[in-house]
């Protein structure tokens, strides 16, 4: 079976409701849509580092249990980093991070990939000088190996500030991917723009060829190197967070990929509009799924029936 890469870092969340803590899991962007991944059974690595404490043996731990090989987590001396998640009335979440400071970072080993592996890279993580050169040198090796590169861009307003030195990491990342995602909330902070068309007219489409736009609640729209475009609208449901939503939607496509067995040659074409409707319901699902838990990621009992 094809394999799942991704890259990105590790934290531990600790979610809040009313001012009470309500629970304690491990979290990250990608490394939430690692746990989606492994729990369907699909062969998972992950890339990242975590501290020297308790809190680092945890999440090695829970990463290992649920099917995502840790051989490319390394470990620094120091602390773990840790998030608080405060929810809102909407279960939305504001996020205050506490982590150490490293001025050296060291290399991955890399996983072995092969022609239409998929790979799974985003948020700050991406873009942080200090592990940029990393960054810059799996994706380099990702693309030479041929993988499929899926990148959310995940760029979150408390980095506004930092865009300065950000621009050309940005633009070299969404050169890199086959598959961009990114929320309405991403591109209004990036380019003060909030319609996708326009977006994907004048900012993305000329650097990558499919484009996936998403709105919370709202209707989600795909745009594809072809010329196909598409609205979907997002069934309602009860949610009791909001957190990894997106993480587990992400999930949900390369999920996609392996079970209709969607080569990058094919990307890079176009795809056929079923074949978009397979992977719009696929995230949707995964997404909806991880919105019914106060987990950041697909349940275990998802994982078992979708398992491939």
């Amino acid at each position: 079976m094809r394999k799942v890469t991704g890259i990105g870092e590790t934290v531990y969340d600790i979610v809040f409701r009313d001012g009470q803590p309500q629970a304690a899991v491990p979290g990250g962007s990608t490394f939430n849509s690692m746990i989606s991944v492994g729990r369907c059974g699909i062969p998972a690595s992950f890339l990242s580092e975590v501290g020297s404490d308790k809190i680092g043996e945890i999440i090695k731990d829970f990463l290992t249990y649920n099917g995502v090989s840790t051989a490319s987590v390394n470990t620094l001396p120091g602390k773990t980093p840790l998030s608080l998640a405060f929810l809102n009335e909407n279960d939305d979440a504001e996020y205050s991070f506490y982590r150490d400071s490293y001025d050296k970072h060291p290399d991955f080993t890399y996983p072995e990939l092969e022609k239409d592996d998929i790979v799974i890279f985003g948020s700050f993580y991406a873009l942080n000088p200090k592990v940029r050169p990393q960054v810059r040198s799996f994706l380099e090796y990702a693309r030479s190996r041929e993988a499929i590169i899926y990148y959310d861009i995940n760029f979150r307003p408390s980095h506004k500030k930092d865009l300065g030195e950000c621009w050309d990491s940005i633009w070299e990342n969404i050169e890199f991917a086959d598959l961009l995602r990114g929320s309405h909330e991403d591109f209004h902070t990036l380019f003060g723009i909030d319609d996708a068309a326009v977006v994907y007219s004048e900012k993305i489409g000329g650097k990558c060829p499919h484009f996936i736009c998403t709105r919370g609640s709202d209707p989600l729209e795909i745009f594809d190197v072809g010329g196909f475009r598409k609205e979907y609208p997002v069934g309602k449901i009860k949610t009791v967070s909001t957190i990894g939503a997106g993480d587990s939607f992400n999930a949900g496509i390369a999920y996609a990929i392996v079970k209709y067995g969607i080569t990058r040659d094919m990307v890079c074409k176009g795809l056929p509009e079923d074949l978009w409707d397979k992977f719009t319901a696929c995230a949707q699902a995964f997404s909806a799924d991880c919105c019914k838990s106060m987990y950041n990621y697909i349940t275990p009992q998802f994982g078992e029936d979708m398992a491939l």
